[in-house]
C-alpha cells in the first residue's frame, strides 16, 4: 500500500488511545464479549509450541506488543510464563496495568512506554514476542523493520506470534477514526516474508461473531 503521511499516521493514533477508557471493553473497541473467546483460541494455538514434547522453545520470558492495560499479559501470557514484559505506547494504560493485573503484577518484570515504531527488544531476551491488534498501527516498512529487530530480541529458538485481523478481499482497509490499517492477509504474510520470517503454522480463530474481520494467528521464526 502507499505509504501515509507518517508524522501525521501515528500522531492521529497517539490522539485516538488517549480517549480510550482504560478498560477491557475499551481495549477492544467495544467488543469485551469476544474476550474469553479470543483468549481461548490463543491458549491453544501458544501452548503447543511451549509445552509438551514438541515444543519448540521455552516459556522463561514473554513480551507484550500493544499490550494496553494487560488484558493479554494478565490471562494469557501470565499463566504460561515465568516473567512478562509489555510494551505499550499509552503510559496511561500501563499505569492502568499494574491495577488490572492486581496479584500478578509482579511477574511483569518491564513497563515500556513505546509505539513499537521507535521499540527495539533487548537481543536474545524472549522466548516469544506476542504481537496482536496492533500491526496495524505500523506504516508497512516500519512494520518490516520491527519484524526484524523482532528476530534479534527472541533467544535460541523463540518464537514470533502474530494475531491480526485480515481483509477478505486484496484492498488495504484504512480506518481513519484510530488511524490504522486492516490488511489482507496476502500483503501481511509478504511483509513477513520481506523480514526474513518463516511462518511455522497458521490458523484462523474459531467462534467469532459473524460481521467482524477473519482473525489469523501466525507462529514464525
Amino acid at each position: 500500500m502507499a505509504e501515509p503521511d507518517t508524522e501525521k499516521f501515528y500522531q492521529d493514533a497517539d490522539k485516538y488511545w488517549k480517549e480510550v477508557p482504560a478498560t477491557v471493553d475499551g481495549m477492544l473497541g467495544g467488543f469485551a464479549h469476544i474476550s474469553n473467546t479470543d483468549i481461548n483460541g490463543s491458549t491453544k494455538f501458544l501452548r503447543q509450541f511451549i509445552r509438551g514434547e514438541n515444543a519448540k522453545t521455552k516459556s522463561h520470558r514473554a513480551l507484550d506488543c500493544g499490550a494496553g492495560i494487560g488484558r493479554i499479559t494478565k490471562r494469557l501470557l501470565i499463566p504460561l510464563f515465568d516473567t512478562v514484559d509489555m510494551v505499550e505506547l499509552n503510559p496511561d494504560f500501563l499505569n492502568k496495568a499494574r491495577e488490572f493485573l492486581g496479584e500478578h503484577a509482579d511477574k511483569v518484570e518491564q513497563y515500556i512506554a513505546k509505539g513499537l515504531q521507535d521499540f527495539t527488544p533487548e537481543a536474545g531476551r524472549y522466548d516469544v514476542i506476542w504481537c496482536q491488534w496492533v500491526l496495524g498501527h505500523l506504516t508497512d516498512s516500519h512494520l518490516v523493520e520491527f519484524f526484524k529487530r523482532c528476530k534479534v530480541g527472541l533467544a535460541p529458538d523463540g518464537m514470533l506470534f502474530v494475531k491480526e485481523n485480515v481483509t477478505s478481499s486484496d484492498e488495504v482497509d484504512k480506518d481513519d477514526t484510530d488511524s490504522s490499517v486492516t490488511r489482507p492477509r496476502d500483503i501481511l504474510v509478504k511483509l513477513m516474508m520481506e523480514a526474513g520470517l518463516k511462518i511455522i503454522k497458521e490458523e484462523k480463530q474459531k467462534g467469532f461473531p459473524k460481521g467482524l474481520y477473519d482473525v489469523i494467528m501466525f507462529a514464525l521464526t
